[in-house]
């Protein structure tokens, strides 16, 4: 229900993508497996002496694929907050480090001003954006008539998507939320909420899944 588009200040991306080639930035952090598509569609280099933070196991497994290193994943909670809340300890405590944050831009700043609050120098920059992309007339009838048994919702715009294009979900449908923040995102969006994974991995979104069907 959402594509991704090319943010609409590329300049901006551009030079600080140019920036972290040169080695202007001490950190770099990376919130979706998107951003690495990013990296690689303007074949950005990252420099030894630059670190990677990375939210999320599929963000860390993506850029392992693209060639590039994860330096920091969070441990527990694989969200922004998650990697805030392990950035002191990670890193030693140094402040100010120089990051260069990539984000979307449909998303709620996070990440930024946090690490701000902390003391450190922050270039935030839109890499890329959501847009929904519309369901067939038959698949939104059938979301209407309850025939489907499971809706996954797998993000806050996609949450966006399905209240706008579904409008209220039938009751014999259950809806699951991959991760606490999405089912927040997506009750705030008026999307109905059943179900919620633990976090925001895909594997427990499936194994949530698997327990729902056979039990």
């Amino acid at each position: 229900m959402i594509n991704f588009a090319a943010t609409d200040d590329q300049p901006a991306l551009e030079a600080a993508l140019a920036d972290l080639s040169a080695g202007a930035f001490d950190w770099v952090t990376l919130v979706s497996a998107t951003t690495v598509d990013v990296l690689m569609a303007h074949r950005a280099t990252i420099p030894a002496t630059t670190k990677v933070a990375a939210v999320g196991e599929t963000t860390a497994a993506a850029l392992a694929a693209a060639g590039y290193k994860a330096d920091l994943v969070p441990s527990e909670d694989n969200t922004a907050k998650g990697l805030l809340e392990e950035w002191t300890a990670a890193t030693g405590g140094v402040v100010p480090l120089k990051i260069l944050t990539l984000r979307s831009q449909n998303a709620i700043p996070v990440l930024t001003p946090g690490l701000e609050r902390i003391g450190h120098e922050v270039q935030s920059v839109v890499a890329y954006r959501t847009v929904g992309v519309p369901v067939v007339e038959t698949v939104i009838a059938d979301v209407q008539a309850g025939k489907f048994n499971t809706l996954l919702v797998t993000s806050g715009s996609v949450a966006s998507e399905v209240a706008e294009q579904f409008g209220q979900i039938p009751e014999k449908t259950t809806v699951i939320a991959i991760g606490p923040r999405t089912a927040k995102d997506a009750k705030a969006a008026g999307v109905r909420v059943d179900v919620v994974a633990d976090d925001s991995e895909p594997t427990s979104l499936v194994a949530l899944l698997m327990k729902q069907v056979y039990g």
